[in-house]
């Protein structure tokens, strides 16, 4: 390596992190390269570049502030049958580097022929962040296994096999950390007489978030793309439905205000069914599916059926739409707790404890809230808070077709009757609300609002 600046730091960390033997000659070096010299885990010389310094090394980094030095590298290399790569000019280098993500044995590499480094260095970094580390350990075991599956399985049967494996059950017990699990199953696959991964249902009850499909976590995205079946409720944004299994069949099992396509009971006792058929079911809630959202009456039903599940959280419209409102939950100065309450009216009727509830110092939030909006507000001043408390009442948040309506206890009422509010919506109440005139953020344009 010439050069110790940053840029060749960067590169000196991706050698050292596949135990490569490195030599650095630079007059200067950043405090990364002299911890790593100290530590021994490369040789650095703090002086110019000299001729000799090419004598042995298989691959040479020009990385030099300076485009003289670079190039006399460059050219000595060619001299010495060294390949040289220049930091400052791709087309000049005989290599390039790619960004790479690694996860144990597996290994992505993405090259953008030298025209946009640092592209390729952003890319890295989403798929970072978006690849489970857990598929090292799907590599691992794979490799663990390869030589007996050559034994086992004539060549025509192998593909198969993996794929079953590697987006399968036994995959899936890897992802959520039961690699002894896996292990034992691929075992008793081998063993088998026909050897193969048993086809067994599993249903994935994911939470959707509260409509931006920015906001789905990397799990949920990968569950949703290896479902066979999809069961979505009337709050999920097309948008988000189209982002699962184009395959898979798409069931719409939603409620709207007393409109239930399937009630409860049947919804559980489909989702049982399609396991049971060796189905990969997606139940995709909005928001997260243990806020409001029934998810724990459901994965009731699937245990006692005995049916596999795994559950993965979503963001929950409180702190969603909140967010995107300007709306802090909590606040050192206005309020020091959170509270979230249902605002579904049963038989025309709300029983909450509004005591409680109409307390300062803190937030309360209300989901489902709209048609009663008028039966919470009069409630809540009935019960010691003032005309003037602040309350908002966000529509379809996250989303571009966000709304905000940010009025008192004695007006929201009023304001919200004059709107013709289809889509779901959030009422906020406490001190908080008065935040969003400096804290609002996201405030989409009406005139790029279509169908979410």
């Amino acid at each position: 390596m010439v050069g110790a600046g940053d840029v060749a730091t960067r590169r000196i960390a991706s050698l050292l992190d596949v135990d490569a033997d490195v030599s650095v000659v630079a007059p200067d070096a950043t405090d990364s390269v002299h911890e790593w010299a100290e530590a021994g885990r490369l040789r650095l010389s703090q002086r110019a570049f000299e001729d000799t310094d090419l004598n042995g090394p298989v691959l040479a980094f020009a990385c030099t502030g300076d485009a003289q030095v670079n190039a006399m590298v460059a050219e000595l290399g060619r001299t010495k049958g060294v390949l040289v790569q220049r930091a400052d000019n791709a087309g000049a280098s005989d290599f390039l580097v790619p960004a790479v993500v690694r996860r144990d044995a597996l290994q992505i590499a993405i090259s953008s022929d030298g025209q946009a480094p640092t592209l390729a260095r952003i890319l890295r970094s989403r798929l970072d962040a978006w690849l489970p580390r857990a598929y090292g350990d799907l590599a691992r075991l794979a490799g663990d296994f390869r030589d007996q599956v050559k034994e086992k399985l004539p060549r025509q049967h192998r593909a198969r096999f993996w794929l079953r494996v590697l987006d399968g059950p036994i995959a899936e017990k890897v992802f959520t950390g039961r690699l002894a699990e896996a292990r034992r199953d691929m075992k008793r696959a081998l063993a088998d007489d026909r050897p193969d991964v048993p086809v067994r249902g599993e249903v994935y009850l994911v939470g959707a978030g509260p409509g931006d499909p920015d906001l789905l976590t990397s799990r949920a995205l990968r569950l949703m793309q290896r479902a066979d079946v999809v069961l979505y409720d009337s709050l999920i944004p097309r948008a988000i439905v189209d982002l699962s299994n184009p395959q898979a069949e798409r069931i719409h099992v939603g409620k709207r205000a007393s409109r239930h396509t399937l009630p409860q009971d049947d919804i559980n006792a489909l989702m049982v069914r399609l396991a049971g058929e060796g189905k990969r079911v997606l139940r995709l809630k909005g928001g997260d599916p243990f806020v409001f959202g029934r998810g724990g009456e459901e994965i009731a039903q699937l245990a006692e059926a005995g049916v596999a599940f795994q559950v993965v959280p979503g963001i929950t419209a409180a702190s969603g739409c909140a967010a995107y409102a300007g709306i802090p939950l909590t606040h050192r100065d206005y309020a020091q707790s959170v509270t979230f309450v249902t605002g579904h009216l049963k038989q025309g009727e709300l029983e909450l404890p509004w005591p409680q509830l109409a307390r300062t110092g803190q937030t309360v939030v209300f989901f489902m809230a709209v048609k009663s909006l008028s039966v919470i507000c009069e409630a809540l001043r009935e019960h010691g808070l003032a005309e003037n408390w602040p309350a908002a009442l966000v529509i379809e948040g996250t989303t571009i077709r966000q709304q905000l309506l940010v009025g008192t206890l004695a007006d929201l009422p009023a304001r919200v009757a004059r709107e013709t509010i289809e889509g779901p919506a959030l009422l906020i109440v406490g001190e908080v609300v008065r935040l969003n005139e400096t804290l609002g953020w996201f405030r989409p344009n009406p005139d790029t609002r279509g169908p979410a």
